[in-house]
């Protein structure tokens, strides 16, 4: 089967498909704690303003969760996959938060956490420390409300306000000092989010390091674990290797999890990945293989998805969520590409050219030959 694609300098170029779908196994056990950080479904017919006025399919969105509590991830919900704090505003993260919690109780072994975060609290109008903590009591409130599990987001308020680590420290402090429940802390770098810059109180990674592990020590019956997003795996590594006994790595490096997640002999990562809303099929397979001892077959099903990734995850990276929508309407998951706030119009044609081949090489592409016309149109639109 061909496609004519968009290539370098706008020429066009016959790309041949080449990958078989990798089928999933249903059931079988993961070694690894893997949630998938899951987008929403937006309806085009309902968004009379698609900047401002979010609109989403409820069903289709509730429909791919079920989708991978199936393929037996975890899922971490409102997170910024989901595009919180870009178009997709407190309202609505509290209507998926409560829809997917009920929705994770009709499935047996299904687990779900939410992210707490402060944005409905906007950078600008935060003043004090005390405006941080009032906003994030007000989100982890909501989720605990709801019987839910708490992943604490960083905060573009706290960047915004505080002076020091201290100001970090006095926030972590008095928010994990209350949770009723565990909670996955999330240090999200500027790369997926400028306004994060400087997130624990420095540009230094030693410095913000410090920081953290005195957070978590202090507070280790509270913390489940922690997500790191640098893309970076030797910071990942470094926090690991710190980390108290019974508090866990997530990984949410989305350049190098393979090899975080499998491991180095005597620690590894479990994961909390944007990624595995788009490559989910083929982790779940890579994730039984590792489960069964199989390093080699889990290397060759993950190796071909990480090209995928970091094509998805390109500068700017904090637009990838383009990526992964992008992908579950070439596999059917939705009729439409459509995206709250717009936001599949952040990248070009070409970027989706080469996710569409690199997909195909992974074994991602479920239906071929619908991915190939989906493919077509998207080009058609785009003049090619």
């Amino acid at each position: 089967m061909d496609i004519s694609l968009p290539g370098e300098g706008g020429a066009r170029a016959r790309y041949h498909l080449v990958g078989q779908p990798v089928q999933p196994a249903i059931g079988a056990p993961f070694s690894r704690i893997a949630y998938a950080a899951a987008h929403v479904v937006a309806d085009p017919l309902e968004m009379t303003d698609p900047w401002s006025k979010p609109a989403v399919d409820w069903d289709k969105t509730m429909a791919f969760r079920h989708h991978l509590w199936r393929l037996g991830f975890s899922i971490a919900e409102a997170m910024d996959t989901s595009q919180r704090g870009m178009g997709f505003d407190w309202s609505n993260a509290k209507e998926l938060i409560r829809r997917s919690i009920a929705e994770a109780r009709t499935v047996e072994g299904a687990d779900l956490a939410s992210g707490a975060g402060t944005d409905h609290l906007p950078p600008a109008t935060a003043r004090t420390i005390d405006d941080v903590i009032s906003a994030y009591e007000d989100q982890f409130g909501f989720i605990e409300g709801q019987g839910g599990k708490t992943i604490m987001m960083a905060s573009r308020a706290l960047a915004a306000v505080a002076k020091g680590p201290d100001d970090y420290i006095s926030v972590y402090d008095r928010i994990l000092s209350q949770t009723s429940g565990k909670v996955i802390l999330h240090w999200l770098g500027d790369m997926f989010d400028p306004a994060l810059k400087g997130y624990w109180g420095s540009d230094d990674f030693d410095a913000a390091l410090d920081t953290v592990v005195a957070i978590i020590e202090r507070h280790a019956s509270k913390v489940d674990g922690i997500k790191i997003s640098l893309l970076d795996a030797g910071k990942e590594i470094a926090l690991r290797n710190r980390l108290p006994d019974g508090v866990v790595m997530f990984t949410g490096d989305d350049f190098n999890y393979p090899e975080l997640i499998a491991g180095d002999g005597e620690r590894h990562s479990h994961a909390l990945l944007g990624i595995f809303d788009a490559i989910a099929p083929v982790a779940n397979a890579a994730l039984v293989k590792l489960a069964d001892g199989d390093r080699a077959g889990y290397d060759a099903l993950m190796a071909p998805t990480v090209p995928l990734s970091r094509k998805i995850f390109e500068a700017p990276t904090e637009y990838y969520k383009a990526g992964i929508v992008f992908m579950a309407w070439l596999n059917g998951h939705q009729e439409h590409f459509s995206m709250v706030g717009g936001m599949q119009s952040a990248r070009g044609i070409r970027h989706y050219a080469d996710v569409f081949r690199l997909a195909d090489q992974a074994g991602l592409l479920a239906d071929p030959e619908l991915a190939v016309a989906r493919m077509k149109s998207l080009c058609a639109v785009a003049g090619v």
